[in-house]
This record gives structure tokens, C-alpha cells and sequence, in this order.
């Protein structure tokens, strides 16, 4: 991440005229430094079902935030560090220092030629992990889990080119790069490289195609490597600005070397998406999916995605059920392909001028084979106040649970946290 960021920095400079002093001093404000204290209790730190080790857990983050835009380019960066201690220090080694960085920048040198990418870098000892693609909900993790702390480090890189030669006729190219380095020898380092051209293209106001496809190639420093190839083609009808429907065909073929087993799956779907209001949008889609490996038991049942959200001035809220089937590469555990459902619920309020709250909520159900079925739910709350222009104060609380049909993978939680947070 470092040698990118400093590319992208480099660019910016070199398209900031500094004109004069007060160009300047314009650039240097933008840089807004910050330090966050935080003190956790975590209930159950390895996520184990028994010999649960309770911990106070300390972390003090410096970290630098930075922004600017104009018509050509914009840039944001947000970086901490983040240095941890834990009171009754189980382990020799659980002190250790985090990070946590994410990047968004985008650049159009032409008109209709755009730029953009995205970078996210995560070092942490967290159990299970948090959901690190760009579209996550709060409270969504991946299925994989470590049950025990140990150091792993990803770093997500997303460049992305988008020419729009039509009102709304885009072709693009995004690439993805997914480092996963873990500290164990457990668990495996992985790498995932990812492109993806796509075309949108629209027939007249109310009838238009987008067609995508997707490689994949994923190295594994102990599972068999895989090549991955996505195709999907979509079809939608305008009735009117508020108001569509689709169809959809998605198509996904994995390639493992031996002895691994190679398998494809088919999913036709139909959906709607709605506008009730400014405000308030949702989306339904489900259709039906078929699993074929090439040895080995079948898999197939319904697909559905349904959201509903409201973004206000004061309350924002999503509530997501999805269910099918997910794929879990590129973790932990490397879970690999299973039956899953989800359902998550967020809702944020500004309840005074200097406060908000919120809660959040989520229900998973996987079944990995035909052997091992987990039911994880979770539920918390946060809220934070603005004490001075400077200065913001935050709590959080919250409860996990994994129901497991295999005793030795539940484990429950209860996590509390106290943050303060410095800007200057």
C-alpha cells in the first residue's frame, strides 16, 4: 500500500498548481491529524466454546486523515496505527501494533475517461473478520474464523478505468489485488488477482443490457491454486424513473488443480428495484441456483437478495436478507463453497445536534457440506458525542453467538468499548 500511496500523492502534486503562499497554506490544512484511545472489554478474545479467556484490552491509534477535490480529481485517505496492550496478557506475544488504512481517489483527464482506486489495508488479531469489500454493511463478517489471536494482515487494491460514451453507456475494467498474510501455521497465506471488464449500454429511455465477465486467479501457499471465470448478463426495463425490473443470468466456473474438485454454478434471476421516495429506495431479486461439482454431492435451492434503505437527514437505516449460496476463498479457513443466508439491519440517528446513536443487528445461517451448519447471530448498539469541535466520545456494546451442529465451533461473546477521539 505504501509505494501506491505514494504514486497517488505524487500525481496530486504534480496537478496542484501551487500558485501562491496561499495555495499553499490551503494544501497543509487539508491534512487533519487525529488520536483515538480505546479501552474494550472482550468476554470470550479466542472465540473458543470453553476455557473462555476474558481481557481489557488498550489501544492508542495516531492516525492522519486527508481530502481535497476539485473538477478533474479527488482524493481521500484516511491511516492509523494502532498500539495494543492487553491487561492480563495471556500470551507472550498478544501486545502488537495494528493498522488500518483505506484510500479512495479518482482522476478524469478527458471527458468521460475516469480513473479511480480504492485501497483498504487491515493488520489486526481479530477471531473472525470483518467484511472488507467496499459495499459492507455494519456487523458483517466473513464465515471464516481463526479461534485464536493471531496477527494477519490484507491489503485490498482496487484500480479501476470507466469510459461513458452515452448518457448512460459505460465500458469499464476493474482490477483486484487480495493479499491475505496470517501468522499461524494453521492457516495459509493466499493472494487473489481479479479483472473484470463491463459494458452498460442502453437501448433507448427504458431498455438496457449490461454484460460482464470475470477472471479470477487465486494462489494458496497450501490448498490447490484456483482459476475462477464469471460471466454475467443482465437485461432491464424502465417503466419510469422510479420504478425497474431485470432479469438476470449469472454463470461461475471454478478450476482448482488436483485434488481439488472443480465445480460451476447457474443462477437465473428476476428482480425489481423501486424508488418510494428522495430518501427511501429498495431492491428484490431471486431466481433459483444449480451447483455441479464434478464429483460429489450436488447443491441447489433459491436465490434472493432483498435491501431496503433510507438515507434522511437525521436517520439513516438498511435492512438486508440475502440467501443462496456464498463462497468463502482468500480467509482464514478458506470455507470454500456452501448454502448461506443472511439477514442485517442498521440504523443510525441524530438524536441531539451533537449526538448520534445506532444499532445493528444480524443473523447468518451456512452449511458447509453435509456435515457442519452454523447459526451466528449478533446485536449492538453505539453512540457518540461531540463534546468539543476537537474532541468526540463514543461507547459501544455489543453480543455474538455461534450455534454450531460441531460442539467445538460455538462460542459466545460480549464485547464493550470506550473511545475517545482527539482531531486536530
Amino acid at each position: 500500500m505504501g509505494l501506491m500511496l505514494g504514486m497517488v500523492f505524487i500525481l496530486f502534486l504534480l496537478e496542484t498548481p501551487f500558485s501562491d503562499g496561499r495555495d499553499l497554506d490551503d494544501f497543509w490544512t487539508r491534512f487533519h491529524p487525529y488520536i483515538t484511545v480505546q479501552e474494550e472489554y472482550n468476554s470470550n478474545i479466542n472465540l473458543t466454546p470453553t476455557n473462555r479467556k476474558d481481557d481489557f484490552i488498550t489501544t492508542i491509534s495516531p492516525g492522519i486523515k486527508f481530502s481535497t477535490t476539485n473538477q478533474h480529481y479527488g482524493l481521500d485517505l484516511d491511516y492509523h496505527l494502532g498500539f495494543v496492550f492487553y491487561a492480563k496478557g495471556h500470551e507472550k506475544n498478544d501486545n502488537y501494533v495494528s493498522m488500518a488504512g483505506s484510500l479512495n481517489a479518482w482522476y478524469t483527464p478527458a471527458q468521460g475517461l475516469t480513473f479511480h482506486v480504492r485501497d483498504s489495508l487491515t493488520r489486526s488479531d481479530e477471531a473472525r473478520e470483518r467484511e472488507y469489500s467496499a459495499t459492507a454493511l455494519e456487523g458483517q463478517y466473513l464465515l471464516a474464523t481463526t479461534r485464536e489471536r493471531v496477527t494477519y494482515f490484507r491489503n485490498v487494491f482496487e484500480p479501476s478505468a470507466e469510459y461513458q460514451f452515452g448518457k448512460e453507456d459505460r465500458f469499464s475494467v476493474q482490477y483486484r489485488n487480495n493479499i491475505y498474510e496470517v501468522q499461524s501455521r494453521r492457516f495459509e497465506d493466499s493472494q487473489e488477482n481479479f479483472i473484470s471488464p463491463k459494458l452498460t449500454y442502453w437501448f433507448d429511455i427504458r431498455n438496457g443490457i449490461s454484460l460482464e465477465y470475470g477472471l479470477t486467479l487465486g494462489n494458496f501457499d497450501r490448498s490447490p491454486d484456483l482459476t475462477g471465470h464469471m460471466a454475467t448478463g443482465r437485461f432491464t426495463h424502465r417503466f419510469n424513473p422510479r420504478t425497474s425490473i431485470f432479469g438476470e443470468y449469472t454463470f461461475f466456473r471454478r478450476d482448482f488443480k488436483s485434488p481439488s474438485v472443480d465445480y460451476d454454478v447457474q443462477r437465473p434471476t428476476f428482480g425489481i428495484e423501486h424508488a418510494f421516495s428522495p430518501t427511501l429506495s429498495g431492491r428484490a431479486q431471486a431466481g433459483y441456483f444449480w451447483e455441479k461439482p464434478e464429483k460429489g454431492p450436488k447443491m441447489k435451492g433459491p436465490s434472493y437478495d432483498m435491501s431496503l434503505t433510507q438515507r434522511a437527514e437525521k436517520t439513516t437505516y438498511t435492512l438486508s436478507y440475502q440467501g443462496g449460496y456464498t463462497e468463502d476463498y482468500f480467509t482464514a479457513e478458506n470455507l470454500g463453497f456452501n448454502k448461506y443466508q443472511r439477514a442485517i439491519g442498521t440504523i443510525t440517528h441524530r438524536l441531539l445536534e451533537r449526538m448520534n446513536v445506532g444499532l445493528f443487528g444480524s443473523l447468518e445461517r451456512a452449511k458447509f457440506g453435509d456435515e457442519r451448519i452454523d447459526r451466528i447471530w449478533g446485536i449492538g448498539g453505539n453512540a457518540s458525542y461531540l463534546v468539543l469541535k476537537w474532541l468526540t466520545v463514543s461507547l459501544e456494546a455489543s453480543h455474538r453467538k455461534n450455534q454450531s451442529n460441531i460442539d467445538q465451533l460455538d462460542y459466545s461473546e460480549y464485547r464493550g468499548i470506550f473511545r475517545i477521539t482527539a482531531s486536530f
